[in-house]
């Protein structure tokens, strides 16, 4: 397969979501067909027989760390790690050096993803200045910015201040913005090193205990039902944060919640290793709590999977547990690590999984032209997926800077084969090929 200037391709058999076998065709960054036995004169076609057509996948939940700590990734790096993963669209977290707590810093890193142009990068804004907790940040300014803001996070740390984290929420509704929570009592998880547990008693490290979520996640839930407005919590974790969400989605509550590729999978068992690529926040919990995360996406109580793809530069993680940061990369294995826990387990279908990979995520970053249905006069971002694919994971040969992986050495199965983003390929044969140009006179425009 090879690029052409006409931007006409035709997927030739693909199955739709996992369906019936058909055509799309792509022109002009719209799908401009769909059905069986297209054609299209001087259209490049791809032969997608056995390959599963999705839209493209939106992450909630991605660190690219420019402005600040180039050393771990950048916006280049990151987002060509994206668009090999499958996504189109990703929401970078505000904890950058300096913080993204200005319409300055949200636009720089909205113009560095538009220069890329491997994907769609959406800012998300922090909640107070510098993350400290302690004022609200410029959300107005950021929410009428280029960048169009509309979810604000001082994710890593949580806004702990009720009565902060109450006017946040009551300052968003004025722009239908979100607050998208990181959940942890600080005062229940000072020193903590890992889940609070049998394990963590065996190997004498400071536990993280389940109720430190929870009690944040109840507290919040109430506060939004207060003032009526949108809360979102970011990489929930235990079986018992499951069941608030589920409680005060049976109230009315606009409560979303999202889960990590590693908490569907990984256990806190792995931190008998004391390998520091297990070490994260919140930390790896125990087998009970996976399973429950996995029915709670299975039936819609978690809304989506969000990476929380969180490069580190080597050295702080190769290095004693006590010492290593806390964090894991997660863009380039999401896809296949939701395949094994969620499709090959028959909890949910292709058809689910483009529900909590790119509608619902779109829908509540409010990335409009996103998460998009596969049908005629749609934006074309959409991915080819080779569901029989297996593969290792080797982190060595990644775009994301990390090297910090948790699955690497482990088979996972399916491989995104075509990432195309805006109608154009950013991905062909499972490998980068050219980012998405934006033209001239909309160089400064939003994406919505």
């Amino acid at each position: 397969m090879t690029e052409t200037a006409t931007g006409t391709y035709l997927i030739r058999g693909a199955a739709i979501l996992g369906g019936a076998a058909e055509d799309l065709l792509i022109r002009d960054g719209v799908i401009a067909g769909r059905g069986t036995d297209l054609s299209a004169d001087g259209a490049v076609v791809i032969e997608a027989a056995g390959l599963v057509a999705l839209p493209g996948m939106v992450d909630i939940h991605t660190h690219l760390r420019e402005p600040g700590r180039e050393d771990a990734e950048t916006v280049e790096t990151g987002t060509r790690a994206a668009a090999l993963g499958g996504y189109t669209a990703v929401h970078a977290m505000a904890n950058s050096n300096p913080v993204a707590d200005t319409a300055g810093v949200v636009e720089q890193v909205h113009s560095l993803g538009r220069a890329a142009g491997w994907v769609d990068v959406r800012p998300v804004g922090a909640v107070t200045v510098g993350l400290a907790g302690e004022q609200l940040a410029e959300l107005g300014a950021m929410a009428d910015s280029r960048a169009q803001v509309r979810v604000f996070s001082d994710d890593g740390i949580c806004v702990h201040d009720p009565v902060l984290m109450r006017r946040a929420l009551e300052y968003v509704k004025a722009f239908d913005g979100v607050v998208a929570q990181h959940a942890q009592e600080p005062r229940l998880t000072a020193g903590a090193q890992m889940n609070e547990g049998t394990v963590s008693a065996v190997l004498g490290l400071a536990g993280w205990p389940a109720v430190a979520e929870e009690s944040i996640i109840a507290r919040d839930v109430l506060l939004a039902q207060h003032v009526g407005s949108r809360l979102h919590v970011c990489h929930v974790s235990t079986a018992g944060s499951v069941e608030i969400v589920r409680w005060a989605k049976e109230r009315g509550i606009n409560v979303t919640a999202e889960v990590t590729p590693h908490h569907l999978l990984l256990t806190d068992e792995l931190v008998r290793s004391y390998d520091p690529v297990y070490k994260v926040n919140p930390p790896l919990r125990t087998d009970a709590d996976v399973q429950a995360l996995r029915a709670g996406l299975a039936d819609g109580t978690i809304d989506v999977v969000g990476t929380d793809h969180a490069p580190h530069p080597s050295e702080h993680k190769e290095c004693e547990w006590a010492q290593a940061a806390m964090g894991m990369t997660g863009l380039e294995t999401a896809l296949s690590v939701v395949q094994k826990t969620m499709i090959e387990t028959g909890l949910m279908t292709w058809a689910d999984f483009a529900r909590v990979t790119s509608t619902v995520p779109a829908a509540i970053g409010r990335v409009a032209d996103q998460g998009r249905p596969l049908e005629a006069g749609e934006p074309a971002n959409v991915i080819l997926v080779d569901p029989t694919a297996r593969w290792t994971v080797d982190p060595h040969k990644m775009a994301t800077m990390g090297r910090n992986s948790p699955f690497a050495g482990r088979e996972l199965p399916g491989a995104v084969v075509a990432t195309f983003f805006k109608g154009h390929p950013t991905v062909l044969d499972g490998k980068l090929n050219t980012p998405y140009r934006y033209s001239a006179d909309a160089a400064g425009a939003g994406s919505n």
